[in-house]
């Protein structure tokens, strides 16, 4: 299927309603870490549109109908709020927040799932575990749900961190409770309407291919139906239960990855209304923290590295999908985490990469070598994803929310 139709569906699928200039969600628009915005090599550094101060979070920033959102913990209290900014000037429509229990991890506070905007909502989820549903408009709390003290389950280390994936009019995310591995909540009441399996939690926030709902858990690489019937799963455990990248749709076959566990893909087939799901390659030397790889052809692009408090470093790579086996390498783009965003149409595809020392780099998709264009300093310490839209880049590092023309 051409990309342009294929975004198409996963749109209807999300149930989203788009402007060319949106940026909905975590990962994108078809929450895969592209578009088919162009950006073009710059010359010189790139400089802040505007900037405004920001609570602590490594949730990132969302962007529709020209308002940009912010999800995170206000200074000196103990909860999680939403705030609207105006995407060309920078000027905050409105702050909102709800109290919520005290939650100190390690790295920072505040969340680490991203909002998710749909049908005039933005829907979050907190890292103590409360989904809530906002009004776009005004950022009234339309309803709120307690989803680990519902379903009797634990907090993960670093706090729930998936983000909210809406879809066929349910919001979808990972629990973890018993018989509420993943839970699905009506997206206009927030009343429960489907839950199955066992699984632990993970980091990793699930996603749609090809009308399934996938979703890398604390012990699986899953697919359930839209209805919530489980039809398959794929065993894929990390060792640290770090799992934290979203599963992807690669060149016929289905993507994971995970910080000590390596990567694998998976080939899902059906017969009889029946699912099997065949393991093709695993290659462990391709360790996934929390950035999430893009694909451009027959390749993907992604960031690998261990979580090592010591010497901590990461490296880029350029992997055969059909195989797994790694094209050319560039070492030290980073310690933990770099986002990778493809850009533009199909055949004229670049890549950007935002290290977390804030560096701004773009590049070619090349399966040869390394081939860097641009690069700048555009934000401080960062490890959240940025988002593009309509020629303007939206990140956050640990004190401001920015956003950085791209245009010429």
């Amino acid at each position: 299927m051409p990309r342009f139709l294929a975004a198409v569906a996963l749109t209807l699928a999300l149930g989203l309603t788009l402007n060319a200039a949106d940026w909905p969600q975590f990962l994108g628009p078809n929450r895969d870490g592209t578009t088919t915005e162009a950006v073009e090599p710059w010359k010189g550094d790139l400089k802040p549109v505007w900037a405004k101060p920001l609570g602590e979070a490594h949730s990132s920033p969302v962007v529709a109908d020209g308002t940009v959102y912010a999800f995170y913990q206000p200074k000196g209290k103990n909860a999680d709020a939403l705030a609207a900014f105006d995407a060309k000037t920078g000027e905050l429509k409105w702050e909102k927040s709800y109290d919520r229990p005290e939650f100190k991890p390690l790295f920072g506070n505040g969340p680490r799932g991203t909002p998710t905007v749909a049908g005039g909502k933005v829907y979050t989820y907190g890292g103590t575990g409360v989904l809530a549903c906002w009004d776009a408009k005004t950022g009234e709390v339309a309803w709120k749900v307690d989803a680990l003290k519902e379903f009797k389950a634990s907090n993960l280390f670093f706090g729930t961190s998936a983000s909210p994936l809406v879809t066929d009019g349910k919001v979808v995310t990972l629990v973890g409770g018993k018989g509420a591995g993943l839970v699905a909540f009506d997206a206009q009441t927030g009343k429960v309407t489907w839950q199955t399996s066992d699984d632990p939690s993970s980091y990793a926030s699930p996603t749609v291919i090809d009308k399934q709902i996938v979703a890398l858990t604390g012990a699986n690489l899953r697919g359930t139906a839209p209805d919530g019937k489980p039809l398959w799963a794929v065993p894929f455990k990390d060792s640290l239960n770090e799992s934290s990248t979203t599963p992807l749709s690669a060149g016929g076959l289905i993507f994971a990855s995970s910080v000590t566990a390596g990567s694998i893909a998976v080939k899902v087939t059906e017969a009889d209304g029946k699912f099997t799901a065949e393991k093709v390659w695993d290659n462990k030397a391709l360790t996934c923290y929390f950035s999430t790889p893009v694909v451009v052809g027959d390749y993907l692009y992604m960031v690998n590295g261990a979580a090592s408090l010591k010497n901590a470093t990461i490296t880029l790579r350029c992997v055969d999908v059909k195989t797994g086996k790694v094209a050319w390498e560039q070492k030290n783009v980073g310690k933990y985490h770099a986002a990778i965003l493809r850009c533009g149409p199909a055949g004229r595809e670049k890549l950007l990469m935002l290290d977390d020392d804030g560096f701004l780099t773009l590049f070619e998709p090349d399966p040869k070598e390394f081939k860097p264009l641009a690069k700048s300093k555009v934000c401080g310490k960062t490890w959240a994803h940025p988002a593009l839209a309509d020629g303007r880049l939206y990140l956050r590092d640990e004190k401001e929310l920015l956003c950085v023309e791209l245009k010429k």
